[in-house]
């Protein structure tokens, strides 16, 4: 599974948007946009969500599934 910024990065090239683009659909600013693709650690949910909504998707509880369980 990609990560979080593969995974914006990834859709918002396949739906021909750029990053101001983006920002202005999901009313946040450019700069947060490309702290999310560039994978910052530490970001606002309600916005990531606001981006990802625009995608069908939102942040979840993942279950972390360590080797030991695999």
């Amino acid at each position: 599974m990609k990560n979080l910024s593969d995974f914006v990065k990834q859709k918002r090239k396949s739906t021909g948007l750029t990053q101001e683009d983006l920002s202005l659909k999901a009313g946040v600013g450019l700069r947060f946009i490309r702290e999310l693709e560039q994978g910052k650690p530490t970001l606002r949910m309600d916005k990531v969500n606001q981006v990802l909504s625009l995608f069908g998707h939102e942040l979840t509880p993942t279950k972390i599934v360590n080797n030991e369980e695999r």
